[in-house]
């Protein structure tokens, strides 16, 4: 994950590390790659596959102005 970190540039966001796979299972994401990402007011938008530099960046930025 550190090296994710790194090369995507999002050290300002919260990263967990899901060694057992409970997050995930709250989650309801049962495949990988995935990515939860959570609105301020908690809303949770999960999605499954890989995004590519491109579509993270965009994703991001949605997070960011909302």
């Amino acid at each position: 994950m550190v090296d994710f970190v790194d090369e995507t540039g999002v050290g300002a966001f919260d990263h967990w590390i899901d060694t057992d796979g409970a997050i995930w299972a709250e989650l309801g994401v049962f495949d990988q790659p995935a990515f939860a990402f959570i609105n301020d007011d908690g809303t949770v938008e999960v999605n499954v596959g890989a995004l590519g530099e491109e579509g993270l960046t965009e994703r991001l930025q949605a997070l960011i102005d909302s």
